[in-house]
């Protein structure tokens, strides 16, 4: 999915987690969405098209990357979708700020092992002050020795694997791309593996 005019390029793992979501798009209305490391934002812009309160984010040290959130935006005539810089793994006044939250969306996310904590860090931070939320991530496998097993065990948390063929993705040509059908794309939740009390 590439658009020339404003140079934005989707990556596969962002059309496969908006296949997600609008397979999911009945339980969406009302729902408060906070998309990490967003750029063109296409989870973001498809939860906001279905009804759920989003909210953007980028890293605060990449104005580009939160320009193109707010371009998305405007594209999609979502003009009111609120774009945060948020850096992964600094708790800035922007993540204590955050209102109650019910899904965390982040594709493509563990690109570079040396911000896979970072990112976990970020995400503990926020499923611990809303321990019933979700992090619904997609992410390309890039290497056999890829995992964020022990990183999850560590920060106490734990991950479901969603089969792609579950909701329809597991195809070539997804949303006029052909790029799933030739990347091992994976998808997961995560959340705490027990909150306190429970």
């Amino acid at each position: 999915v590439l658009d020339s005019q404003y140079g934005m390029y989707v990556w596969p793992c962002a059309v496969v987690l908006a296949q997600y979501l609008w397979a999911h798009r009945q339980n969406l209305p009302g729902k408060r969405v906070l998309e990490i490391g967003a750029g063109v934002s296409l989870p973001g812009v498809v939860a906001a098209r279905c009804g759920a309160q989003v909210i953007l984010s980028d890293s605060e040290e990449l104005p580009h990357c939160l320009q193109r959130c707010r371009s998305s935006c405007l594209m999609n005539h979502l003009p009111h979708v609120p774009v945060l810089g948020l850096t992964w793994g600094r708790v800035s006044p922007e993540l204590l700020s955050l209102g109650p939250i019910d899904i965390i969306l982040g594709s493509d996310v563990f690109f570079d092992p040396k911000d896979f904590e970072d990112i976990l860090t970020t995400i503990y931070f926020l499923l611990e002050k809303n321990p019933q939320a979700q992090f619904w991530t997609t992410y390309q496998v890039r290497s056999a020795d890829w995992s964020i097993e022990a990183l999850l065990y560590k920060w106490n948390l734990k991950s479901i694997h969603i089969p792609l063929h579950s909701f329809g993705a597991d195809k070539e040509h997804l949303a006029s791309s052909s790029l799933p059908g030739r990347h091992t794309i994976e998808m997961m939740i995560i959340s705490l593996a027990q909150s306190e009390g429970t």
